[in-house]
């Protein structure tokens, strides 16, 4: 199997695609306009607390202030911690707080330049609705505290904060506040586990904290890994020392741009090859993997010059054109239909040209055995979020019924962001959820119209 990075840099934005087997396999965008604040750490400020939500508003110098759950904020850097003596650690590690919110350190996370850092975050995500409100809040109004956008501003809603800072490397995440480690569960071979952990115990250079290690780490030697965390250690350190000397609202921390992001989390062994049409950029980009990686992985890299446009030499603009059409056709003659709402995304599974000598119940089971893996394909292509239900055609039979969900489980598991997938329901509908940090790719590149005011209709009497 081959695999590509094409990376189109312009004044308006920059984009990237992967491509595996002469196929689009995800795409990111990032644009001029609009720059994304997700991974950046910010010394905030406690603007309100509302124990009926379980939460609190923290001024992190954005238009909106950002939202706080106060599960999230069992451990926060106090004011009086960031500028005196400190004696965190020691209430940290030995906290009530602690006990009551166990993490397993066998437990890791997933990968994910997208909706990056994300080991770390997602294990927050379900938990603070569980949470008794008439516990006392951990925060008090004008209280400065270090925080980390996990979830970028969405609608009229700030960026969604957390107290629990991580920091993602090539190889490892380093996690300042939380003192459990563990290996990335998409690392499911034992011996190799085992081997991970050990190299885990030698990070002592850390006198804070614990680290995850991540997917990459598979196979790689122990001075990879232990230079990873050190050069993450030494981040840490900068931050803090930063967070020393300003006054909050103030921004400590700028997560990577796009370009770096994809270097730090995509440049893998399995690529064969990446291109960038920028040459200031290539030339950035060769000594920053020759630092991070190492030269072996620099050869890697190509710089494009042909007038041609990059995307279009590789035939990737026709096909990311179609990402932003509501229809997908399937090369059966099947197609599907994907409507977003502000509620959930509706995905509607249709039959349409496809002809094929067979009953129905055995016509509808092809069908959506084709448009199982497109699905999860055009979900992180567009970058969809939040709820997502599935008209599939529908099926009588069981073991059909669970070989589509298998299918569409097997599709999902390649997505750098965290899903998950209910059964097919007496009417035909399956619910999943798929995490939602940031922006889609269409409120990126879109913007509602102004005669039909985003209803994609005119009226005309």
């Amino acid at each position: 199997m081959s695999k590509e990075i094409l990376i189109h840099i312009q004044a308006s934005d920059r984009r990237v695609a992967i491509i595996e087997d002469g196929k689009i396999d995800d795409f990111f965008i990032e644009v001029e306009r609009y720059q994304p604040i997700l991974g950046n750490i910010y010394k905030g400020k406690v603007e309100s607390i509302l124990p009926s939500i379980n939460g609190a508003f923290v001024d992190i110098g954005q238009e909106r202030n950002g939202f706080l759950y106060l599960t999230d904020a069992i451990s926060p850097l106090m004011e009086e911690e960031i500028s005196g003596p400190r004696k965190f650690l020691e209430k940290l590690f030995h906290s009530k707080s602690s006990k009551d919110n166990p993490q397993d350190p066998q437990e890791g996370s997933k990968d994910n330049p997208k909706e990056h850092p994300k080991e770390g975050h997602e294990r927050h995500d379900r938990r603070h609705h569980h949470h008794e409100h008439n516990k006392p809040a951990p925060l008090t109004k004008g209280q400065e505290i270090l925080v980390q956008v996990v979830k970028e501003p969405f609608g009229n809603k700030g960026a969604r904060l957390t107290t629990h800072i991580s920091l993602p490397g090539r190889f490892v995440v380093y996690m300042p506040y939380d003192k459990q480690g563990g290996v990335s569960r998409k690392i499911d071979d034992l011996d190799e586990r085992h081997r991970l952990r050990d190299v885990l115990k030698e990070f002592t250079f850390a006198r804070t904290g614990g680290f995850i290690v991540r997917t990459a780490s598979l196979k790689q030697g122990k001075g990879e890994l232990v230079r990873d965390a050190k050069f993450l250690s030494k981040i840490w350190h900068r931050i803090k020392k930063l967070s020393d000397e300003k006054k909050a609202p103030a921004l400590i921390y700028k997560e990577y741009d796009l370009v770096w992001k994809v270097v730090r989390d995509l440049l893998t062994d399995n690529v064969d090859r990446l291109f960038i049409d920028s040459e200031e950029d290539f030339h950035k980009m060769r000594k920053f993997v020759n630092t991070l990686i190492g030269r072996h992985m620099v050869g890697k890299i190509h710089l494009y010059k042909d007038p041609v446009p990059l995307f279009q030499a590789k035939n990737v603009s026709h096909e990311l054109e179609k990402i932003y059409d509501p229809k997908v056709f399937l090369k059966s003659g099947a197609y599907i239909v994907i409507e977003p709402t502000e509620a959930l995304t509706v995905v509607d599974v249709n039959s349409g040209k496809f002809k094929v000598k067979a009953s129905p119940e055995d016509a509808a089971f092809m069908v959506n055995m084709e448009a199982a893996p497109e699905i999860a394909r055009q979900l992180r292509l567009r970058d969809l979020g939040g709820i997502i239900v599935i008209d599939f055609i529908d099926m009588g039979r069981d073991d059909h019924k669970r070989k589509v969900i298998a299918a569409l489980e097997d599709a999902l598991s390649k997505d750098h962001s965290k899903t998950e997938v209910n059964r097919i329901s007496p009417l035909g509908l399956v619910e999943m959820t798929r995490a939602r940090t940031g922006k889609t790719i269409e409120s990126m590149t879109f913007e509602p119209c102004p005669y039909c005011d985003g209803r994609g209709k005119v009226r005309i009497v």
